[in-house]
């Protein structure tokens, strides 16, 4: 994409807090308008210091953020017109939910039947309509979270900022909110930016997602691309479950290369980094895409290995198997297996050469 049409641009920015250790370096991204786009990354990896930048509430050492072209770096954060949702909610406990919802329009000293016609609006967007007269103590955890989010978009912003919003709720409704969130982004089309360190909630609701660490983005995608083909080992191993084994690069083609094994078997898979022969590197596959066979199946990319453990998933089983030499291997396989696999037990797994990926 063009960057002329990029909403937000952030160009060479670095962030250092004691002018040695860089929480950002180099940071060069486009952030179009409409997107939901998810900054996903481990702590201390740089992403909620991006937001707080694009925010206001803190400046780049050196480099430039613009908006729709027009540099916004020295621009103080209630000037920027963004909605702001953070995790601990930042509530008024003393102020009705529908006066919260409306803080943001009376500083902007809009009038009361212009403000009472928005926080309605805000409050019917998350399905909060009856409740204006009560005070944040009387709601729970996703109530206020709803009412974080309506004030942050009454006054119509055209970029939402979101620091681990659903953090401090339960496992069910952070479920339930993403799903809402996307259909809201989906209604509304402002931009999104939010800031999380669960790979899954990334993966549910984003267009794309920037994966951060170290204070650099490792791989910037739309979700498929990002869990499918990822560009390295850290994104690998950081967005969803992974299994992985040391081998060796014995033959290179290019795009794909052979890799010879600890024991001896030989894999042929897609060589991500363009290792040469002789080097060691780590083969990465999803613990969906293998596959157990029978023994007389021909198909190369076979190897045996000993069930360590058998987990019931509800939806699957999970296999822990060991390969002689190698880290511990995780397995998916359809519940059809059950009654049928069990610890200790020979299984032989094959995996498609197109989903063994291999980092140097």
């Amino acid at each position: 994409m063009e960057s002329a049409q990029a909403l937000v641009t952030f160009t060479g920015v670095q962030k250092t807090y004691d002018g040695h250790t860089l929480v950002v370096r180099d940071l060069n991204l486009e952030i179009q308008k409409g997107e939901f786009l998810s900054l996903l990354g481990p702590s201390g990896s740089g992403k909620t210091t991006t937001l707080m930048m694009l925010a206001g509430f803190e400046s780049p050492t050196s480099g430039e953020i613009s908006l729709n072209g027009v540099p916004i770096t020295r621009t103080p954060p209630h000037k920027r017109n963004f909605g702001m949702v953070f995790q601990n909610y930042a509530l008024f406990p003393h102020m009705t939910v529908a006066d919260n919802i409306a803080y943001p329009l009376t500083v902007r000293k809009l009038d009361k039947n212009e403000v009472d016609t928005k926080v309605r609006r805000a409050l019917d967007m998350v399905q909060m309509g009856h409740m204006g007269s009560r005070f944040p103590g009387q709601l729970s955890g996703g109530q206020q979270q709803r009412v974080a989010l309506a004030r942050a978009l009454v006054f119509d912003p055209q970029l939402v900022l979101m620091d681990e919003p659903l953090g401090a709720l339960d496992k069910q409704l952070r479920e339930h909110m993403q799903i809402e969130l996307k259909a809201l982004h989906r209604r509304l089309g402002v931009t999104f930016v939010y800031v999380t360190h669960d790979q899954s909630e990334a993966l549910t609701m984003s267009d794309r997602v920037a994966v951060f660490n170290e204070g650099v983005i490792q791989q910037i995608d739309v979700v498929d691309r990002l869990y499918e083909t990822p560009a390295n080992r850290f994104v690998a191993s950081f967005v969803g479950d992974n299994s992985v084994l040391d081998a060796r690069v014995i033959q290179n083609h290019g795009e794909t290369c052979e890799v010879q094994l600890a024991d001896g078997v030989h894999l042929h898979g897609v060589n991500v980094n363009h290792a040469q022969v002789g080097d060691t590197v780590q083969c990465s596959v999803r613990p969906e895409r293998i596959a157990l066979v029978g023994t007389e199946s021909s198909s190369g990319n076979r190897l045996p290995a000993s069930v360590n453990d058998v987990i019931y998933f509800g939806d699957h089983l999970r296999l822990r198997c060991q390969v002689p030499g190698q880290p511990e291997l995780s397995v998916k396989v359809p519940l059809q297996h059950l009654g049928h696999m069990a610890a200790g037990q020979t299984v032989h797994l094959h995996i498609p050469p197109e989903h063994l990926r291999i980092y140097l």
